[in-house]
């Protein structure tokens, strides 16, 4: 399938080719198509260029519909799938459980609240102009 695959791509390029060195008709599309002199009659240019375009069709065609009959038969899914499979790092379970890491040292804890306030705390600031938040206007 790879080999076809590989043939597939080398027409449809050589056909790309092809098909842009042929003299346009109109619209100034073609790449050739320059002036006379040459091996070949311009005449004779065209109908090579003609039946190789026709051949390479032919062909670009025969290899779709084979890589199509080869993908419906034996594939099971894309080639993305396929290369993501085959990346893909294989995790094997081990019979062993593995290590535990190392414990750190314990976070440092708050005291805990009690009910009564502690004798040398100070009492909670009076709220001065300065520091009222503002009254909202309605």
């Amino acid at each position: 399938m790879d080999y076809l695959l590989v043939l597939h791509l080398i027409i449809a390029v050589v056909l790309i080719g092809v098909v842009l060195i042929q003299k346009s008709e109109g619209g100034a599309l073609g790449i050739g198509g320059g002036g006379g002199g040459g091996l070949m009659t311009a005449r004779g240019a065209a109908n090579f260029l003609t039946r190789l375009t026709a051949i390479l069709a032919g062909l670009f065609m025969l290899t779709s519909l084979g890589l199509t009959m080869l993908a419906g038969t034996g594939g099971t899914g894309s080639i993305v799938d396929q290369i993501e499979q085959q990346q893909a790092p294989v995790i094997v379970p081990s019979d062993t459980p593995a290590p535990a890491p190392e414990a750190a040292a314990p976070a440092p804890t708050a005291p805990a609240p009690t009910d009564t306030a502690p004798a040398d705390s100070a009492p909670a600031p009076a709220v001065t102009p300065e520091t009222a938040p503002p009254a909202s206007a309605n």
